[in-house]
């Protein structure tokens, strides 16, 4: 008897997911070839919910070329062919594909010695070059849907040539694929650029590419934002500083991005000398660490800087906030002695969580990632800086998986993984040992023996980029705030014209307050600017009629449509500031 998909472990979903979405990458790569027998082959594998397939082609693909392809490759899913992998010479793999410039650069990538893999399917009549890995026959493929085409690069590099991308999701059944596309669309819906653009908050545009335009409804949560981190400053005990946005390169070679980060980096040249844009803060906060001497008294430090930082991301990476080429961090970095580690990791981590409620981020999971193939310093560091974040990470009771290799190039941390409404996981918080910068900068403090001893160094972020947490928080929450974050927390509407003076009235009452408010006395209809306020995702509406001008009230209504009735408008006041107190 077949073992059903629901009875595999997580891990073989995983693999059977993997193989059925590369033989589908397979077989739209054998559909485009028959349409259209000038495209050439590139890459084709399965990513998260689905495949893609990168062709060389003339001209862009079409929805219309898309509905075409997908006919073809029902069609080579229902011959039900079997899928055959076979081994090759390097020689022979060389003569297959010598027409293609794409495959050739991808074997002159492969080890001299090792044999290269490729698949046929279609009765031998479609083979194409791959690590293998798939389906025993096309008619494994129980549900597909080709998504979308775009232009990409040749192995995600501008310099590159542009080629098309066709997108596709593949499931273990119809039912999985219809909840997958259910959310997909939702998704759509959520997306925060066109949220963004919608409700006023950011724009980008090709002038400064990948960098967003905050607009003043934007500017209103990211200060809300900003003033919310820096009372929990006040609270676990740190210090703000503002540091310089561009240093000589001795300071970026010091501290080792010079040779690990430069390719992110920008320069430009001063009086014949070559400076560098700041890309992290690290190195600023170790020279305000130097601009003084301290003994083991003045530590922990803490220092947290909400400067701009600008990293030259490649534009075949960039995606709205999420990945942006300038950004402000909620950046802070603790000088702290070898036995102020626990201490100064769980005190953050307890400070993460306190942040992430208020957030609505409650089911979170942690990550603790060791060192990578490029990194600094020896692996006597690495080995201590490892164990001792295992050991805080056992200390502290949380749960957590490792990953191998995933480290910063200074240090081992901890990142904070939180799903959003839809599911999606993003990683949010984060928390970094660092031996390395102590040693590059000579950092030293007095310890209480009267010896010179280093301090370590712990980086550490809430929000990270606060670009990428607003635009998470603003498809988490489909762009709808909460009273304290929201850029307009309630519309005053007066029915009709002889209302809009005591609207006014309760206007400038409630920004005298402290709340932020507006007074729709435009010429619409009641219900249009009810409506209106809606799409804005104002969270209150205070509509004002006769009765309510001589009672001196205001009828509140929700933006989900709830009738709270008519209030006092002290009353009101009242309400709302204890919502932002809160921070419900």
């Amino acid at each position: 008897m077949a073992i059903k998909f629901k009875d595999l472990s997580p891990e073989e979903q995983q693999d059977y997911r993997d193989r059925m979405r590369h033989s589908a990458a397979h077989v739209l790569a054998e559909a485009v070839t028959k349409l259209f027998p000038e495209s050439q082959l590139t890459i084709g594998p399965p990513i998260k919910d689905g495949f893609y397939y990168d062709f060389a082609v003339p001209e862009p693909f079409t929805p219309d070329d898309l509905k075409k392809i997908e006919l073809e490759m029902r069609e080579s899913i229902r011959a039900n062919t079997e899928f055959v992998e076979r081994k090759v010479s390097r020689d022979e793999a060389l003569e297959l594909v010598k027409d293609n410039p794409y495959k050739i650069e991808i074997l002159e990538g492969i080890p001299a010695d090792e044999q290269v893999t490729f698949c046929s399917h279609a009765n031998g009549t479609f083979e194409d070059l791959c690590r293998g890995g798939h389906m025993e026959r096309t008619g494994d493929i129980k549900a597909y849907k080709l998504l979308s085409a775009a232009g990409a690069y040749w192995r995600g590099d501008e310099k590159n040539a542009m080629l098309q991308r066709i997108y596709g999701t593949a499931w273990e059944s119809r039912d999985a694929q219809k909840e997958y596309l259910k959310l997909r669309e939702e998704a759509e819906k959520r997306d925060h650029r066109k949220l963004g653009r919608a409700l006023g908050l950011y724009f980008f545009d090709p002038i400064a590419p990948a960098s967003p335009f905050f607009l003043p409804k934007g500017t209103v949560v990211l200060n809300q934002m900003i003033d919310y981190v820096k009372e929990l400053y006040v609270k676990y005990g740190y210090d703000e500083v503002m540091t310089p946005q561009i240093f000589n390169t001795e300071l970026w070679k010091r501290s080792g991005h010079y040779d690990n980060y430069r390719e992110s980096m920008y320069f430009i040249d001063v009086d014949d000398r070559e400076f560098g844009v700041k890309p992290m803060n690290c190195p600023a906060a170790a020279m305000v660490y130097l601009a003084e001497s301290h003994s083991y008294r003045d530590l922990p430090m803490r220092l947290a800087d909400f400067g701009r930082l600008h990293r030259n991301e490649r534009s075949g990476v960039t995606q709205g906030l999420f990945r942006v080429r300038s950004m402000v961090q909620d950046d802070a970095h603790i000088f702290c002695t070898f036995d102020q580690i626990g201490t100064e990791i769980d005190s953050f981590l307890q400070m993460l969580s306190e942040s992430s409620q208020v957030f609505g981020f409650d089911n979170y999971r942690f990550e603790l990632s060791l060192r990578p193939e490029k990194r600094v310093g020896t692996d006597e560091m690495w080995d201590r800086a490892e164990a001792v974040l295992t050991e805080v990470m056992d200390g502290t009771g949380r749960e957590y998986t490792v990953a191998s290799g995933e480290g910063a190039f200074y240090g081992p941390k901890i990142d904070q993984f939180v799903p959003d409404a839809l599911g999606r996981e993003w990683q949010l918080g984060t928390v970094q040992l660092d031996f390395s910068l102590p040693e590059r900068f000579d950092l030293e403090y007095t310890a209480e023996d009267g010896t010179r001893q280093r301090p370590v160094v712990i980086h550490r972020a809430m929000y990270g980029s606060l670009e990428r947490f607003l635009g998470v928080l603003v498809e988490h929450l489909s762009g709808a705030f909460p009273l304290w974050l929201a850029p307009v927390q309630a519309v005053v509407v007066p029915i009709a014209d002889r209302h809009n003076d005591f609207c006014h009235e309760v206007g400038t009452g409630l920004k005298e307050a402290g709340l932020r408010v507006e007074v729709n006395d435009s010429n619409d209809r009641m219900n249009a600017k009810i409506r209106q306020a809606q799409l804005q995702k104002v969270p209150y509406m205070l509509v004002v009629g006769d009765r309510e001008v001589d009672a001196g009230s205001v009828a509140v209504r929700t933006r989900a449509g709830k009738d709270l009735g008519a209030k006092p408008v002290g009353d009101v006041v009242d309400m709302l500031l204890k919502q932002v107190a809160d921070r419900s």
